[in-house]
């Protein structure tokens, strides 16, 4: 087996570029292992991005992306990658899983990046020894994506209005913070400026798999708006806590219009999920969503931003291969 991996040295504000060769010392490990257990040869090369991703908002793979670099290895016969694994931060992952889609290249996951929120769906969480034996020993099964009209895919949650201007702030800023802390330390400086926006929102409900198709809609001011197709973000904030990355559907989560002291009140909540209770929030599960708003609003997909609204996104089921953990491990 012939593993490419597509590192992006700025994640995690240059620490991923600091861990190269932690992970090089745990993939010859993991090979030397593999020769002893069962005679297997595997292979590996490591390329780092040169450029930005923009094929998440764009759908375009920029030469030198992560994207790019990781059609390449997927579509290229000269390389012939088995595998390609992204080592970098959910925005990395995103790029290169926007890369392999339309292949039969599964996809691997370093968790090398500040929020790391995809590794903590399949149950790698930001443990990097076992993402590395995920590479040798995980079970590839197949995941959603979320399609952005006119643009990318996307692996974990799109969403916009008090979030995206939440992820503006950490991707422009906090060289010193990472993942939870940053997240949290952005959001209260928002808050403090934020005010909820009027938005009319129609989505295609798949009623919980019954045959009722039709599409419902949302109108009124709103704080926020998540188009999960996984449970988190923001380096483990479950947010949209009965979404899962397999079943053929988002689940949405809308915020109505709070004031700041029932917003602080009810934030702590949402690392557990239980923030869905509120009764300014509401939940459902479709298979497309289209918001307008009366002024733009910022929009974000795997913490990258993507433009203002109006937008669409659409489900795409079964789009991607990914490894999971093995399960003796």
């Amino acid at each position: 087996m012939h593993i490419v991996i597509i590192a992006n040295p700025t994640s995690a504000r240059g620490r991923g570029r600091k861990r190269k060769q932690e992970l090089i010392t745990l993939l010859e490990q993991a090979i030397d292992l593999a020769k002893q257990q069962t005679n297997a040869t595997h292979t590996y090369e490591i390329i780092e991005t040169t450029a930005p991703g923009s094929s998440i908002k764009t759908n375009q793979k920029n030469p030198g992306s992560a994207a790019y670099l990781a059609h390449q290895a997927a579509t290229n016969p000269e390389v012939k990658a088995d595998l390609v694994a992204a080592a970098g931060g959910d925005g990395t992952i995103g790029e290169v899983a926007n890369g392999l889609t339309g292949t039969n290249t599964p996809l691997g996951v370093l968790p090398m990046g500040t929020g790391n929120d995809f590794a903590r769906t399949l149950g790698i969480n930001t443990d990097l020894p076992l993402a590395v034996q995920t590479l040798f020993q995980g079970t590839a099964k197949p995941v959603d994506l979320g399609k952005i009209e006119n643009g990318g895919y996307f692996l974990n949650i799109a969403g916009c209005g008090y979030d995206a201007e939440v992820a503006a702030r950490i991707n422009h800023g906090f060289k010193r913070l990472k993942g939870t802390t940053a997240y949290v330390v952005a959001a209260l400086q928002t808050l403090a400026r934020f005010k909820g926006i009027n938005v009319n929102i129609t989505a295609e409900n798949t009623m919980n798999n019954s045959a009722d198709k039709s599409p419902i809609s949302y109108q009124g001011k709103l704080m926020l708006c998540a188009i999960a197709n996984a449970k988190m973000y923001g380096g483990g904030m479950k947010i949209a806590p009965n979404a899962d990355i397999s079943d053929g559907k988002f689940s949405i989560v809308l915020v109505g219009n709070v004031s700041q002291f029932e917003f602080l009140l009810t934030f702590p909540k949402v690392f557990k999920g239980t923030h869905i209770h509120h009764p300014k929030v509401t939940a459902f599960e479709a298979t497309k969503i289209t918001i307008h708003a009366d002024q733009p609003m910022p929009t974000l997909a795997d913490g990258e931003e993507i433009g203002t609204t109006p937008i669409t996104f659409t489900i795409v089921p079964n789009a991607l291969t990914v490894l999971y953990p093995p399960t003796h491990l």
